[in-house]
């Protein structure tokens, strides 16, 4: 009887200890199968971005606060003075009618363009043909000289003095006046013409000449420059004159006059001296051929030149 009252009292404990802990278990379970469907609920869409979790108090990388923003209708402080209008005349000031912009320094510019010996056509002698300036970027003063010489005596030799102002780019219209000393009598002309650069770097001179008696007459020289190498330049030229009126006293006559081309090769030891090689061809036309062929002259022929190209 005993014994069985000390099992019956056992097993009430045991009952009394299991029940708690079954319930704790059964508890345990039905929280975790809540969770994954609540984290499923709660939890941000992949295609959402995720805010950043706000960084710890005292972290290094914490951004202080944004300052408070500046009262309205005042601009925030940059550290420099406000613009006053003295500062706005010395920024603009007034150019008093001069050009904004070209310069306004005065410059030179002189050019042998030919200084040779040439050879041929039963004779030989000295020829040049020099020009240049003196002024600025759209107001120069210009002049051009040339001649040439044979046997110890001056054959040909006229200078021009030439006003030239910029009119577009790289063309400048001249006026002035030319004077022609040799062959025959003196002879002043008035001339006004155009120069400059060409399409596809054709260099041109055209001129239109005034003198008394009502002579006139026209010339239009053009020249280019073929680099074969950068010091290694072929220069082909050619020059045409045509008069108005026949000059006898100077053996020209009416019309095309004459015709020079001419091919140089020269070789730049410096962009200031190059010498060079080089051919010539003149011929004579019309009333012009004709009075030559009276005193005995030749009407064309073709000439070896050999001289020196310098600028500078």
């Amino acid at each position: 009887m005993t014994a069985h009252l000390v099992l019956r009292a056992v097993a009430i404990v045991v009952a009394a200890l299991a029940i708690p802990a079954v319930a704790a278990g059964h508890a345990l379970s039905a929280l975790a199968a809540a969770q994954p469907q609540e984290h499923a609920r709660h939890a941000p869409s992949q295609h959402q971005p995720q805010p950043p979790a706000p960084p710890e108090q005292g972290h290094s990388s914490h951004k202080p606060a944004d300052p408070a923003p500046y009262p309205p209708g005042q601009p925030p402080p940059t550290g420099l003075p406000p613009i006053t209008d003295e500062d706005r005349k010395a920024a603009f000031p007034e150019l008093n009618g001069q050009h904004t912009v070209h310069d306004d320094a005065v410059f030179t510019y002189v050019l042998f363009d030919q200084l040779e010996w040439q050879s041929g056509g039963g004779g030989e002698g000295l020829s040049w043909d020099t020009k240049g300036w003196i002024g600025r970027d759209v107001n120069r003063f210009w002049f051009r000289t040339e001649g040439e010489a044979e046997d110890g005596a001056l054959g040909e030799a006229e200078a021009h003095a030439l006003y030239g102002r910029a009119i577009a780019r790289w063309w400048d219209l001249v006026v002035g006046v030319r004077q022609d000393v040799r062959p025959g009598p003196a002879r002043t002309w008035a001339a006004v013409g155009i120069q400059g650069l060409a399409p596809y770097w054709f260099e041109v001179e055209a001129t239109a000449y005034l003198g008394e008696s009502g002579r006139t007459h026209f010339r239009l020289e053009s020249e280019y420059e073929l680099l074969l190498t950068n010091r290694l330049i072929l220069q082909p030229l050619i020059e045409a004159e045509i008069y108005g009126k026949a000059d006898p006293e100077r053996g020209i006559g009416a019309g095309l006059s004459s015709l020079d081309t001419g091919l140089r090769l020269r070789y730049e030891i410096r962009r200031e001296l190059a010498p060079y090689v080089g051919v010539t061809w003149n011929r004579k036309f019309f009333g012009t051929a004709d009075r030559a062929k009276a005193e005995g002259e030749q009407t064309s022929g073709a000439r070896l030149v050999l001289g020196m190209r310098v600028w500078f």
